[in-house]
This record gives C-alpha cells, sequence and structure tokens, in this order.
C-alpha cells in the first residue's frame, strides 16, 4: 500500500464550490463547466468540482492540491468553459508554467490567464506533485470513474515534502461565486 501522510485539520482550506471525500486518495478532480455533484468522490477522488475561472479558480484548485500531499493526480474532465477556457488553461499551466515577470499563464488561450496571488514556489510545487491526467470534454461517469480507479491502483504515495499552506484571496460579498 502507498505511504500517506497526515492531511492538514482544516482541508481543503480554500473556500469553493467542491465536494470532499475521502483525504487520502491520492486523486483531486476538476469538472470544468460540467457539475457532476459527488460521481467523481463516489469514485474514489479526495476532491471534486467544477472549474469556472482561469485564474482565481485555477489558484483556488492549486492551493488545495499542495495542502495535501497524499494529492498525486490531477483529472481534467467535463465539458469546457466557453471564453475562460479553463481546461486548457490548467494544462498549460501544469506543462509550462507561469512568466514570473507578467504573471500570465504561458501557453495559456483563455480571456484572462493570469496568476497573481501565488508565489513561484506554490505553482513549481503544482507541477511537480500532480500528474495530469487529460479527459477535457469527456462528460461520461463511467469513463471518469474507470480513470480515477486507474489513478487510485497507480498511487506512488504522498510526496516527502509536508503541505503547503497559502491563503488565497477568499471571495468577496460583491464578487461572482463563479471564481470557482
Amino acid at each position: 500500500m502507498a505511504e500517506k501522510k497526515p492531511v492538514p485539520e482544516d482541508w481543503p482550506h480554500i473556500v469553493g464550490d467542491y465536494v470532499v471525500g475521502d483525504e487520502e486518495s491520492p486523486v483531486a478532480v476538476v469538472t470544468l463547466g460540467s457539475h457532476m455533484e459527488d460521481e467523481p468522490v463516489k469514485a474514489g477522488a479526495a476532491i471534486s468540482g467544477p472549474l469556472h475561472t482561469e485564474n482565481l479558480g485555477i489558484e483556488k484548485v492549486v492551493g488545495n492540491v499542495i495542502a495535501n500531499p497524499n494529492l498525486r493526480f490531477l483529472v481534467v474532465c467535463g465539458a469546457e468553459v466557453m471564453g475562460h477556457i479553463t481546461g486548457q488553461t490548467m494544462k498549460a499551466l501544469h506543462s509550462n508554467g507561469v512568466d514570473l515577470e507578467t504573471g500570465r499563464i504561458i501557453g495559456a488561450t483563455g480571456a484572462i490567464p493570469y496568476i497573481e496571488n501565488m508565489p513561484e514556489e506554490a505553482i513549481e510545487r503544482f507541477r511537480r506533485q500532480v500528474e495530469l491526467v487529460d479527459m477535457v470534454d469527456v462528460e461520461d461517469p463511467d469513463s471518469i470513474a474507470a480513470r480515477i480507479q486507474e489513478c487510485v491502483v497507480h498511487d506512488s504515495g504522498a510526496m516527502e515534502e509536508e503541505p503547503l499552506i497559502l491563503k488565497v484571496p477568499e471571495i468577496g460579498k460583491g464578487d461572482s461565486e463563479e471564481n470557482t
């Protein structure tokens, strides 16, 4: 069995639109523009939720992932979000990182693909910690569940590094809940 680390008590600590399952699971799931309720966590994911924005939403995902060293896979599935192109942006972040001078996600095609509230250390930790599983535009629950189970079987264990806890600005009362 893969070695696990204790999960911080308040994980996930960054507020968002997600469902939490087994905190020791190696799999996090973003369902992009699709709302799949708790299907991914029933299939074995630690956390699952939609991702509507290519800036604050991605920052929230990154922050919650790096706070749980047991997470080793990020399944990116569901319908691509028009305009924001969050799936492509997440893939670009994972593959290319961020331009340190501008904060722009390198190679991203979304409308506003900027990371403004995270240090380079957090982005690089995210890129090292998880393997991205590209299922963009796949909405079939059985296909997604099968990939989650495949990831669970291939769990290499928790990262040796301790959880990296960041504080991301919370959505203000006037802001849209869509910033997830």
